[in-house]
């Protein structure tokens, strides 16, 4: 055992480790949830992780995501994630994909190499996508649903999909996942109902266009420190715990 491990070995015990050790997990989107979600995995020493994001590191990721500082911006995320993954865990083998995960990019990735995965983007089309490759291949999947514009991180709640509330994101997931015959999907959402931006985000360059996808963008949502992390870090327990079996209710 790695001594960087001590502590987390002295609650899930050795045979837990081994299996982290052991496991490989994907995550898709490395920003203000994933990226906190790809910490806590890093920590709990996950020994490989799949990082697949096309973007890259802005001055208004500041504000909240983990990967982003004035010393990483213009960095492709999945570079600044894997140098402090590696800061963290040097024997963690990573992976980056730079690529914005979409139905037309789904022949890249194999999901039978992957022991979870987790959805971290916000691109319905995306979700739906990394979802319905993640069950074809009989993949445990997590997926995050809606973080922006809201302020409270104790909201968030661990449920079926089928189960959400209030969450718009789920909202429109749940009707699509139903039309594909989901039958069932493990979330991370929030019962917070999102509060009105305050005047507009920053210009980016980008207009109102999505450069990647060619579809008019919907308004910026706003984000802060506090909720996004919250989402990730929730998620990243969950997977740890699904992956060695640990029963805590």
């Amino acid at each position: 055992m790695s001594d960087i491990f001590s502590r987390t070995q002295l609650i899930f015990g050795e045979e837990a480790m081994d299996i982290l050790a052991n496991s490989r997990v994907a995550v898709f989107g490395v920003g203000g949830v994933g990226g906190f979600t790809v910490e806590a995995l890093a920590r709990s020493g996950v020994g490989a992780i799949d990082l697949i994001d096309d973007d890259k590191v802005c001055v208004t990721n500041i504000n909240r995501q983990i990967i982003a500082l004035g010393s990483t911006v213009g960095m492709y995320k999945v570079d600044a994630a894997e140098k402090r993954i590696h800061d963290i865990n040097p024997q963690c083998r990573v992976t980056c994909h730079k690529m914005f995960y979409m139905p037309e990019t789904a022949d890249k990735l194999d999901f039978s190499q992957y022991d979870y995965v987790v959805d971290a983007i916000d691109t319905v089309t995306g979700k739906i996508e990394i979802i319905m490759q993640a069950q074809k291949a009989g993949v445990p999947v997590i997926s995050s649903m809606g973080a922006g514009n809201k302020v409270d991180p104790t909201a968030f709640e661990v449920a079926d999909i089928y189960k959400t509330s209030v969450c718009p994101l789920a909202r429109v997931m749940r009707y699509q996942l139903k039309r594909r015959g989901v039958k069932k999907l493990k979330v991370v959402y929030s019962k917070e109902q999102p509060i009105v931006p305050q005047g507009k985000a920053a210009d980016d360059g980008s207009g109102n266009t999505d450069m990647r996808t060619g579809a008019e963008r919907r308004s910026t949502p706003g984000s802060n420190a506090f909720v996004p992390s919250v989402a990730g870090l929730i998620i990243g327990g969950e997977v740890i715990k699904d992956l060695i079996k640990l029963k805590t209710k």
